[in-house]
């Protein structure tokens, strides 16, 4: 835990670096910063197998595209930005959860708003308190989802449309750890809720680009999406949200934590994506450039 260090924001927001385009990028897995009050029994090592392993520095290029890059600075098994706030998990608290309690599937498995487990090992040794679930929604969820929102509401308002990319990685083992018949996992995975949060022209330019960069790209096998690309992605009012998945050994050594060989080319590719994106956002928006004009229409 990072009992000493002064915490970080809970979010870091990095503003497009030029021109701006109507393109975000979120990263709600990749935090790094373990709160002291976490109060856990499992190591950290347990824990950090829990991240979506360096997402964040892997798509540090979007700004220079004209993105704005959002990353959560505090770990998922803290509290989960990619679930809604009902997604409680009543076996973790040690009194009746006060607000609406609607768990899904994610929870079956452990995994809801609070993590309870992680694998088959349980992250507490303890129940947690409802003030201090309380806490972690107000001190993180909350803020996430506001910078997300005040990023892609204020595209919309200003261009008339909005791109948003919902960013994580994914272990070798994700059928396993689904409860899913195993079967190879493509090294990204595209979800849109099965069609309906992003147009098909968006998920289609993505997967040619992976592809030509030599990866396997699958739609919505196994992950379809949660929460975030649910709550923003609604194509019809040109709202696109695209979740997207990288296999954590094509870029990253999951046992050392660090980057592997792959990283540059997995980087590479995500490079070129995000470019052929803007190019197509700006196709979009009916101009040559996008400069000077609010592309609304």
């Amino acid at each position: 835990m990072n009992e000493d260090a002064a915490p970080p924001p809970p979010v870091l927001v990095s503003p497009p670096a030029g021109e701006p385009l109507p393109i975000v990028v979120d990263s709600p897995h990749s935090g790094r910063w373990y709160p002291p009050d976490f109060g856990v029994a499992a190591p950290l090592d347990l824990l950090r197998q829990g991240e979506d392993l360096y997402i964040d520095r892997l798509w540090a290029h979007a700004p220079q595209v004209g993105a704005t890059l959002i990353a959560a600075q505090f770990p998922r098994a803290y509290i989960d930005p990619n679930r809604v706030l009902a997604d409680i998990d009543e076996a973790l608290l040690d009194a009746r959860w006060p607000g609406p309690v609607a768990p899904g599937p994610k929870t079956a498995l452990g995994i809801g708003l609070v993590w309870r487990m992680l694998g088959e090992q349980p992250i507490y040794g303890r129940r947690l308190s409802v003030a201090e679930v309380q806490r972690r929604i107000d001190r993180c969820w909350a803020p996430y989802h506001a910078a997300l929102a005040a990023a892609i509401e204020g595209a919309h308002a200003r261009f008339g449309a909005v791109w948003h990319l919902n960013v994580h990685s994914m272990p070798d083992d994700s059928y396993e750890h689904l409860k899913l018949p195993v079967k190879p996992l493509a090294d990204f995975v595209l979800g849109d809720l099965d069609g309906r949060t992003c147009g098909d022209e968006v998920v289609a330019l993505i997967e040619t680009v992976l592809r030509d960069h030599g990866y396997s790209v699958a739609r919505n096998d196994p992950f379809k999406g949660v929460e975030i690309i649910a709550r923003n992605g609604r194509p019809a009012e040109r709202r696109h949200s695209l979740q997207i998945e990288v296999k954590r050994s094509c870029y990253a050594d999951v046992q050392r934590h660090e980057p592997n060989d792959g990283f540059a080319r997995v980087q590479a590719a995500i490079d070129a994506m995000l470019g052929a994106l803007a190019a197509h956002v700006r196709g979009q928006m009916g101009t040559g450039s996008g400069q000077g004009s609010t592309g609304r229409r």
